[in-house]
This record gives C-alpha cells, sequence and structure tokens, in this order.
C-alpha cells in the first residue's frame, strides 16, 4: 500500500534529480561559451529518466526486446543516468575557436528546463498535499 502511494513522489523526485543535473549541464556550457575548444553538453532526459525509473529501454527499430548484451545482462553500469546519457550537442554554427555552445539554444534550453523543472515540483507539492489530507480524512 505504501509503495503505492510512494511510487509517483519517486517518479517526481528522479525526474527533479535529472532535470537539476540538466540545469548544471545547461549552466556550464553558458559558462564556457568563450572557452576556446569547449564542445557543449546535453542530456537525453527522456532516456536518463527511463534508465532512473527502471523503464525498459528498446533499441531502435525493435519491438519489445530489451537493450541488453546478453540473456543475463542487468541494465546499468553503475554510472548515474545522467552520465550514461550525456550527449555532445550538434554544432549549429562554426567558430574560429572550436567551441560548440550557442548561447541563443542554451538560452532556450535554461528557460525551458527551468520552467519543466518548477512543474515537476509542482507536481510533487500537489501529491503530498493529497497524501496528507488522505492521512488526516480530510475531503478534497
Amino acid at each position: 500500500m505504501l509503495n503505492q502511494l510512494t511510487s509517483s513522489i519517486d517518479f517526481q523526485g528522479q525526474a527533479l534529480t535529472l532535470r537539476a543535473e540538466r540545469q548544471r549541464l545547461i549552466a556550464s556550457n553558458i559558462a564556457n561559451a568563450d572557452t576556446p575548444g569547449y564542445a557543449s553538453r546535453d542530456m537525453n532526459f527522456a532516456q536518463a529518466l527511463r534508465d532512473a525509473t527502471g523503464g525498459p529501454t528498446l533499441r531502435p527499430g525493435t519491438v519489445g526486446r530489451l537493450d541488453t548484451t546478453q540473456p543475463g545482462h542487468i541494465a546499468g553500469s553503475g554510472a548515474s543516468p545522467a552520465s550514461a546519457n550525456l550527449l555532445y550537442s550538434n554544432v549549429s554554427q562554426t567558430s574560429l575557436d572550436n567551441n560548440t555552445v550557442d548561447m541563443d539554444r542554451e538560452r532556450a534550453s535554461f528557460v525551458d528546463n527551468s520552467v519543466k523543472y518548477q512543474a515537476t515540483l509542482t507536481f510533487v507539492n500537489g501529491a503530498v498535499k493529497s497524501m496528507l489530507d488522505a492521512i488526516r480524512g480530510a475531503q478534497s
């Protein structure tokens, strides 16, 4: 019973952790916008969330088969889901110093991630409030 009550909060908690990690990555990109040779990084948020919550991962083009290399393979190598899904950003404009940070894209990503972080936090607060109301016996 308690597991069912906390599963939603656990999912949202993982999402909050990953959103915070993505915000750190974007902030790092912005801070290194003038660093010669710096390669902009980002994460595949959906894949990282699936990995963090134990959801199945499928190979592209396959149906119903888990992305494993052996029958007894357990997904994950001990690294955090965020670091496992860390990618290099696509270069949208060339630069003489080989820096791949696009400030317009980074600013937009920063704001988008901030809004989604706040929305997730609102969901967590609502779920906790609903549980507390249910425990107290209050009606919505």
